[in-house]
């Protein structure tokens, strides 16, 4: 495997003074392409703190940050807008899907905001990616009328649309039931395997951090494991 990226001695915080609160404390991570992480630690210990970095949404108070060999604390927003756009992938535990949307436009929203409109090759691969994820007789369901399990499914397949080499996934089973939720993270194995998308996942269950082959550990602002 080749490196995806890599942090370095990243600190962020939040504050200035006597009320400034440091979050990350020089964290250092590496990451292989194709790998499938668990992201695990105590509430408050930086995990979602590094994800926000890591999916350049947000850039450290110091520290470095290289994915694909570039830069990602030099780039400038437009930069790094399209970079994310092209390379990162996002899950969330509260999906954040447009509920005025069926699935299908949710996930060929992606693309459509980075061509300017829908191409029928988007919906053709947003489709397919439905079908995967077991939602073929839900495809022009709005998402109002979905369960909790299915309207996850649909992040996943949102997060995959663009082919990212990175998906960062922050407690992406913590709002579903057991079985949901092993679905869910079966079909996140499955890509992993089948097409080598590299998967960060951050969660407080052990059952669903078994399932992947590593497990990083951040304990008050650092990798201690």
């Amino acid at each position: 495997m080749s490196k995806l990226l890599e942090v370095r001695d990243l600190v962020q915080t939040y504050g200035t003074g006597e009320v400034a609160t440091r979050v990350l404390r020089g964290l250092s991570l590496k990451l292989e392409t194709g790998e499938m992480a668990a992201l695990l630690g105590p509430s408050g210990s930086g995990k979602s703190t590094l994800l926000t970095i890591l999916g350049t949404l947000m850039k450290p108070t110091s520290g470095s940050y290289e994915m694909l060999g570039q830069d990602m604390i030099a780039g400038d927003d437009a930069t790094l807008t399209d970079f994310r756009n092209l390379h990162i992938g996002f899950v969330f535990q509260f999906h954040n899907l447009l509920p005025d949307f069926t699935a299908l436009e949710n996930v060929v929203f992606p693309t459509a905001i980075r061509a300017g409109h829908e191409t029928p090759a988007a919906r053709a691969r947003a489709r397919a990616l439905l079908v995967r994820m077991g939602l073929a007789d839900r495809i022009d369901f709005p998402t109002t009328n979905l369960s909790g399990g299915q309207k996850q499914r649909v992040a996943v397949a949102r997060s995959l649309m663009n082919s990212p080499e990175l998906v960062l996934a922050d407690e992406p089973t913590g709002n579903l039931d057991r079985a949901s939720a092993m679905q869910v993270m079966e079909l996140i194995a499955e890509i992993n395997h089948e097409e080598g998308t590299t998967f960060l996942i951050s969660t407080h269950d052990e059952k669903i951090a078994t399932l992947c082959r590593r497990e990083i550990v951040v304990g008050d602002g650092v990798v201690t494991g």
